[in-house]
């Protein structure tokens, strides 16, 4: 048996192959960016087509640089959540193009649905909440929209991502882990198999969908003729999950946000589903020889794309890093305040139709202060959420963040100082890709649980909160007026 855990990171802007030791130690990665696709203002796809080629020639490279298949114990694949994907299970090639995440295009459907007075049973049902985020109304939209979906019968397959890298890699195993699963709002949270009342409101066949099962254990073996040789897929888990896993949060309240395209806090709520008075979301965490772990979720939409829209799309910013130099560069952000609904609000709000906002300009105003109210978003969102939290009776007691903008010390610190509580950020930042390993390694019987493979994990750099609490306070005030501004708007 191979002594290295093979991880596909499938993320919105990238897909990578990643390749561990059991011990946790990166010891080679490959990453391809991936092509976006904007048809109209709120519809954001990609090519599902890519994505697997992709992802196959970067797995390859890493299979290739461990010495050959054999080499490999196991593969752990982690992914955008609420993307989906429709193909043909005769050649596994899709149908369309994926609808991701961030697309909004059934927001009218969602909406009469809450018209109806139909989203308190979802909740109960779900932990989600009715907005196009989720993958659910996108199924429903590509069969009304879309003739060769609709015209595919019985060899139509739906999936969120891992669904159809696992259906591509094993040559058509067609399964979901639960964590997916539970983040397409048609998944009941105590419930084994799709629910046929959640599946009624979108007009979605049950035999399309995958099989769900565990996040950790036998998931499938890759075709022969991809790898020269065999290879057990024994972990899978949505990016946000595997990310808690990978920063141990694995006993009750222990919480983690994520800094990626968007950010993601989740905390650990054990193995009772919770229920979010405060428009949180309640989601699988894991699930383990058919146990399932919990989490509360808050999600916040724009995060790391908001930098790569200054700098690709607004030209504030040469580089993505360029953002902490500015914000170093001046005393305080000089009254300017930036929303970044970009692709609406996410929680604590829900508003699939706010857009984002800059005021507080004047003559005075540099490039360098709308660059630090941009980061200083990030602060103010979470800050946010854990007011909501606590008022669902979670209160952070410290918060463990990863992702890529988590390299900007800057940030980091303001985090601490905004939310004031401890900030601990590890030294390896992709813990998603960590969390999949750790699956991968615990379904390959190289680890008993979880908590054992948490060794895999490497060491925390601390920060606390330095700022005076008066100059908390204003800031606080001049945001709750700024994000008070674009929900009226």
């Amino acid at each position: 048996m191979g002594q290295h855990i093979l991880v596909i990171d499938e993320g919105t802007t990238s897909t990578r192959a990643m390749l561990f030791g059991v011990d946790g130690k990166l010891q080679g990665s490959q990453q391809e960016a991936l092509q976006q696709y904007y048809p109209a203002p709120g519809l954001v796809e990609h090519d599902a087509a890519e994505i697997w080629e992709k992802t196959l020639s970067c797995c390859q490279k890493m299979i290739e640089k461990a010495g050959g298949a054999d080499k490999i114990t196991a593969i752990g694949i982690t992914n955008q959540r609420e993307t989906v994907v429709a193909w043909d299970k005769r050649s596994g090639e899709p149908l369309a193009r994926a609808i991701v995440w961030q697309d909004r295009r059934t927001a009218g459907k969602c909406d009469a649905l809450k018209a109806d007075g139909l989203e308190p049973m979802v909740q109960e049902k779900t932990g989600l909440l009715l907005d196009p985020y989720f993958s659910g109304s996108k199924i429903g939209w590509m069969l009304e929209n879309w003739p060769q979906v609709r015209k595919a019968g019985d060899n139509l397959a739906f999936g969120t991502i891992e669904s159809y890298l696992i259906y591509r890699l094993t040559g058509g195993q067609h399964v979901t882990d639960a964590s997916n699963a539970s983040r397409t709002m048609l998944m009941a949270l105590d419930g084994d198999d799709w629910d046929d009342e959640l599946l009624a409101l979108f007009d979605i066949p049950k035999q399309a969908l995958p099989r769900i099962v565990d996040c950790a254990g036998d998931l499938g073996t890759t075709a022969v003729d991809l790898f020269g040789g065999p290879i057990a897929i024994c972990g899978s888990a949505g990016d946000q999950q595997a990310a808690t896993i990978g920063q141990a949060c694995l006993e009750i309240g222990q919480t983690k946000a994520t800094f990626g395209t968007g950010a993601f806090i989740l905390t650990n709520s054990g193995d009772t589903p919770p229920r979010s008075e405060n428009r949180l979301l309640s989601t699988i965490l894991y699930q383990h020889q058919g146990k399932r772990i919990y989490a509360l979720e808050g999600s916040v939409f724009v995060a790391g794309s908001l930098m790569q829209w200054l700098r690709d799309d607004v030209g504030l910013l040469k580089y993505a890093g360029e953002s902490e130099e500015l914000a170093r560069s001046v005393d305080d952000n000089g009254g300017v305040y930036l929303v970044p609904a970009l692709s609406g609000l996410g929680a604590p709000h829900w508003r699939a139709e706010a857009t984002a906002t800059i005021s507080g300009l004047s003559f005075s105003s540099k490039k360098a202060h709308i660059a630090r109210a941009a980061l200083e978003s990030m602060a103010y969102q979470c800050h946010d959420l854990k007011t909501a939290f606590s008022a669902d009776g979670v209160d952070w007691q410290g918060l463990r963040i990863d992702g890529g903008m988590v390299a900007n010390d800057w940030m980091v610190q303001d985090l601490a100082n905004i939310l004031d509580i401890t900030v601990e950020r590890p030294e390896f930042f992709e813990t998603t890709a960590l969390g999949a390993a750790m699956l991968a390694a615990v379904g390959a019987g190289l680890y008993p649980s979880l908590e054992a493979a948490s060794v895999m994990i490497s060491g925390l750099d601390v920060h606390e909160p330095d700022i005076d609490p008066a100059t908390r306070t204003s800031r606080l005030a001049g945001w709750q007026r700024a994000i008070s501004s674009a929900l009226a708007s």
